[in-house]
């Protein structure tokens, strides 16, 4: 029996348009796709010759088991399919690609890593937002959202204003997010977006300050992703959002 090979593909943050090549060729060529719940319905349907599962996590909602997704790809290649693992952005941020990997590893199943476009940078480019911008900011930092004891540690320990910070998967956690720096002297002034369903034709952004974060919309109001930006490099989004709204428009006509 053929053995079969696992690839762990970044989708990118939605537009099909934004994949690599080599994960557009890995789709194509897939026996079976493991994908994310927010994995744009347009890149999953690239398998078109795949059987297809979502095995995706939602705040709030039943889900796979991590052990379980490592199961079905350890014992589908095994039989000798080609399986895509699916996933938001890029495996290895902050997605679990790590521990994936080192479980095929550890079954002795042979795999790749297929990097993607990491939503991180992604989602604030095409709201117009750069991540750096000279006298503004000359770094940044990536933190998760989703537990408070992931971002305090490291939101706790930044200088007011010396890094953008993007927060992924915090939209439940806005406020305390702005409560952390705002407790560590960033001043509540402090330029502040939420950019949603970055690439899809539902995209859109929210633009606010640190201190009226909390009020910027969730989950629950778009049901769509968001990915938080902090920092003075926000304030570009103005100048730069037709760039933004140029894209957007084109998603929509593809649609």
């Amino acid at each position: 029996m053929t053995k079969g090979f696992v690839s762990l593909v970044g989708a990118g943050p939605g537009d099909p348009d934004l994949l690599t090549i080599r994960a557009l060729d890995r789709l194509r060529a897939a026996d079976l796709v493991l994908y994310d719940a927010l994995v744009a319905p347009e890149v999953v349907a690239l398998a078109d010759r795949a059987q297809r599962f979502s095995v995706g996590k939602r705040a709030g909602r039943r889900s796979v088991r991590q052990d379980t997704i490592t199961r079905v790809m350890v014992r589908a290649a095994r039989r000798g399919r080609r399986v895509v693992r699916l996933k938001c952005g890029d495996p290895y941020v902050l997605g679990r690609g790590g521990e994936e990997a080192l479980a095929l590893q550890t079954a002795g199943v042979p795999f790749e890593v297929v990097q993607g476009l990491t939503t991180a940078v992604a989602a604030p480019a095409l709201a117009g937002i750069p991540l750096t911008h000279r006298g503004l900011a000359s770094g940044f930092v990536v933190v998760s959202g989703h537990d408070e004891s992931s971002f305090r540690p490291i939101l706790g320990s930044l200088d007011p204003g010396s890094l953008t910070v993007i927060v992924l998967m915090g939209l439940a956690h806005r406020g305390l997010v702005a409560t952390c720096l705002i407790e560590r002297g960033w001043i509540p002034e402090t330029a502040a977006a939420v950019v949603f369903a970055a690439s899809t034709p539902r995209a859109r952004t929210w633009v606010g300050t640190l201190g009226t974060l909390g009020t910027a919309p969730d989950a629950t109001d778009t049901d769509a992703p968001g990915t938080i930006v902090i920092g003075d490099v926000v304030t570009l989004h103005t100048a730069l959002a037709s760039v933004a709204a140029s894209h957007t428009d084109e998603r929509r006509r593809k649609g």
